[in-house]
């Protein structure tokens, strides 16, 4: 995965712009997961603001054709990336389908939402790579549709090492607008953040599981 610069610090710019991605290493946040973070993320607040979106989108789009030309479908995964899958796809002028973390309980029990055919090319959008979990959880479902997942392009991700081995293990490619070491170039050099906190989160990115 090679980010483009321009693109990766103008995503982080405006992430942080609308507050779509929070710092606070003095009041750290708690994830799902138990972990302590001095950083939240959540992207889906930068549908509320079209410039945003639009500077997304497109960015999504091309690379969805810069790397995969026209798949045949583009996928998001729910809940997160059901927005702004959904506007990739009407970008490219492609079907859409979302992936949800498990096949409904009742009615037609579809973990996929959407038509998709056997042997189809699907581009997977996301909005948030950690671990990989969730994402990959996606791409197993179309697979087991006997889809063929060309590969994954999320908004964001941590850059965790264990997302990385999560991805090599399932043989799929991600690609990203931006990551954790951009958006602090960007929260630095805007002076977002102070250097005293530039430090903090540093550390916390060299041991996520383990800081405090």
């Amino acid at each position: 995965m090679v980010l483009e610069k321009g693109t990766a610090k103008k995503t982080a710019e405006l992430l942080l712009q609308i507050n779509a991605i929070k710092l606070e290493p003095e009041n750290p946040f708690t994830w799902a997961s138990g972990w302590k973070s001095p950083i939240y993320c959540d992207n889906r607040i930068m549908l509320s603001y079209p410039e945003i979106r639009n500077f997304v989108r497109e960015e999504m789009a091309k690379q969805v054709e810069t790397l995969y030309g026209k798949p045949d479908v583009i996928a998001g995964v729910a809940t997160g990336a059901i927005g702004i899958g959904i506007l990739v796809a009407e970008a490219l002028g492609l079907p859409f389908i979302y992936v949800r973390p498990e096949a409904k309980s009742h009615g037609r029990q579809n973990q996929i939402e959407g038509y998709l055919q056997a042997g189809q090319n699907v581009v997977v959008i996301e909005d948030l790579i950690s671990t990989g979990k969730s994402s990959l959880n996606a791409v197993r479902a179309l697979r087991a549709q006997n889809a063929n997942v060309k590969g994954m392009i999320a908004i964001f991700t941590y850059g965790f090492p264990i997302a990385t081995s999560n991805f090599e293990e399932e043989g799929v490619e991600l690609h990203t607008l931006s990551d954790y070491e951009h958006l602090i170039e960007q929260a630095s050099e805007t002076h977002y953040i102070k250097e005293s906190q530039l430090q903090t989160l540093l550390q916390w990115k060299s041991n996520p599981q383990e800081w405090k």
